[in-house]
């Protein structure tokens, strides 16, 4: 599939927004965040800067912008609508829970509460997002059971080192924010990789026999003339194909950048005392997560193999 960069960016932003939510909804309803600082607000804001940004730019990709709101309406039987429906729902809770802790005496509700609902709509926008891809039988790819579970721990390996540099920047860094990162990291960067081979090893579930009907299922079929005499749209986003020899480096660099260092650096950071260093490390932990995130957003659409490429020269899917 031909990686879309308005996806790419949509789905990291807001990925890590929400983790960023969840986290920050369940950690300040259990105490696990100071009540008198002003970190939990920074925190809900910069979640809902990264999930509206990352919502916008969702839109770059569709035809006619000004229509987007219409995807809501299909909800019963698209994920993608569910997606959307949940994301907006979102917004109640998350702006109730960052009013309920800026300004408690003019609203009265439990903010508390309401960053625990936050959290867990949070949670269901990110399951839709990854169900919109893995409910796909036409790519084989997309169609693991792992797709979903590796959106969600993204997101909240995303969120979980945002809170980190928060804490950092607040003078209020813990252990335990710490522990959450390595955690993630180490399970996560585990089931990418065993995600990554299983869709090299596992076999195609599609072949230029089935797709034609001609042959044994394990027998070849081979184009004789191509169907278009220049290329399409189908050709041009469905047959994006990406070297194997590039693809091995690119999941290389996201091993690295993505679990590797984040794992490294925040070990570093639990050690040092020094604030200005410690909010040097966060920040590059950030960074480096974001650079990460964006690849693996990246191998993910550019590894994917539509079935419709069989009827284009492609033997298997």
């Amino acid at each position: 599939m031909h990686p879309a960069f308005s996806v790419i960016i949509f789905t990291t932003a807001s990925g890590a927004g929400y983790g960023l939510l969840a986290l920050t909804g369940f950690f300040a309803a259990n105490g696990w965040l100071p009540a008198d600082s002003e970190i939990i607000a920074c925190a809900i804001g910069l979640a809902l800067v990264l999930i509206t940004g990352g919502l916008l730019c969702s839109t770059a990709h569709l035809g006619h912008p000004e229509r987007a709101w219409r995807a809501i309406s299909q909800w019963r039987s698209s994920w993608l609508s569910r997606e959307g429906l949940f994301a907006l729902v979102t917004y109640i809770p998350a702006v109730l829970f960052f009013l309920g802790f800026v300004a408690p005496e003019m609203i009265g509700v439990n903010w508390k509460l309401c960053g625990l609902i936050a959290s867990v709509l949070s949670l269901v926008t990110i399951y839709s997002t990854g169900k919109i891809y893995a409910s796909l039988p036409t790519i084989r790819q997309w169609r693991d059971g792992r797709v979903v579970p590796l959106y969600i721990l993204i997101g909240l390996l995303g969120g979980a080192i945002l809170t980190g540099f928060l804490t950092a920047a607040f003078g209020v860094f813990m252990q335990e924010i710490a522990w959450v990162i390595l955690a993630l990291a180490v399970v996560t960067g585990m089931l990418k990789m065993t995600y990554w081979r299983s869709i090299d090893d596992g076999p195609a579930e599609s072949t230029s026999s089935t797709a034609t009907g001609l042959g044994a299922p394990n027998e070849k079929v081979r184009l004789l003339d191509a169907p278009n005499t220049s290329e399409n749209f189908v050709m041009r986003e469905m047959g994006f194909r990406v070297a194997r020899k590039h693809a091995t480096k690119l999941r290389q660099v996201t091993l690295t950048l993505l679990f590797a260092v984040p794992l490294l650096l925040t070990l570093l950071a639990s050690m040092v005392d020094g604030q200005a260093l410690l909010i040097l490390l966060t920040l590059a932990t950030v960074v480096s997560a974001g650079i990460g995130s964006l690849v693996e957003r990246w191998l993910f659409f550019a590894e994917a193999r539509h079935v419709v490429t069989l009827y284009y020269g492609a033997e298997t899917a």
